[in-house]
């Protein structure tokens, strides 16, 4: 049971079970056949497993430098060895119902969602670039959905914008807690180039940008609770701006649950 807890607090398992329910709610928006949904969603949550063990496994050095007592790979909690064969399992579940849910469809996910994760962990993270990775991968979410149906098509372009900006926010918001221990171990990706206010000032630009474009995006006109939804988006931010602190990243925070919601319900 130890061993369990400690692997799922290494999969990085609140971003992992997002990204897989937001996954799992486009399917059913899409209108995808369950079992194909259900052979989707498996691969999607093997993927991000992957993408969870390996950083740990990556960065085992560097957190055990800086005392990371919440990485049980670098606490030795958790043996590197198990988590290399839990890689290499989830890598073969993530390869096989990935590409058993079509063909197309399977290789924008192991190219663009597993295959960025992988490059953002192998270095990406440590160069200007480290936004790429996060904002190809929710950008490549609809189109992954959208290409498993019968027959396939390509999601609307506003569901990709929308979900490249949420990605985008995502890396400001995810990298904010862990900048004093990056900069100590030698990462400096974009947000540690910015800084941590500009960081969150930037996150939330990003996500009142992606409420825009839920809003306004789909066809026909657009409801009262949209206009409403994205009216108090920019209320929160202009507030979250004008308290300054620690403010934007709890508002950017908000946002990006809101706009999840939205996204789907659009």
């Amino acid at each position: 049971m130890r061993t369990t807890l400690a692997l799922l607090r290494a999969s990085h398992l609140a971003p992992t079970l997002a990204v897989t329910t937001v996954v799992a709610v486009l399917t059913v928006v899409a209108g995808l056949e369950p079992g194909t949904g259900a052979v989707l969603v498996t691969a999607v949550l093997a993927g991000q497993l992957s993408v969870g063990w390996s950083n740990d496994l990556l960065d085992a050095e560097r957190d055990a430098r800086v005392g990371r007592t919440d990485k049980p790979v670098a606490t030795g909690e958790l043996p590197r060895a198990l988590v290399r064969r839990a890689l290499a399992v989830v890598l073969a579940v993530c390869a096989v119902a990935s590409l058993a849910a079509g063909l197309l469809s399977g290789l924008v996910h192991l190219v663009l969602g597993v295959g960025s994760g992988w490059a953002y962990n192998l270095g990406l993270k440590r160069t200007v670039w480290s936004f790429a990775p996060y904002t190809v991968a929710f950008g490549s979410l609809p189109v992954l959905v959208w290409l498993a149906l019968d027959p396939g098509r390509l999601p609307p372009g506003w569901m990709v914008a929308a979900g490249s900006l949420l990605g985008l926010g995502a890396h400001l918001l995810n990298v904010l807690p862990d900048l004093d221990d990056d900069a100590a171990t030698g990462v400096r990706g974009l947000p540690h180039r910015l800084g941590g206010r500009v960081s969150a000032l930037c996150a939330l630009g990003c996500l009142v940008g992606a409420t825009a474009v839920i809003v306004l995006g789909p066809g026909g006109p657009t409801p009262p609770w949209a206009w409403a939804a994205g009216g108090a988006a920019v209320v929160l931010a202009a507030a979250a701006l004008r308290a300054g602190g620690r403010a934007p990243f709890r508002a950017a925070m908000v946002l990006a649950l809101v706009d999840v919601a939205m996204l789907a319900v659009r």
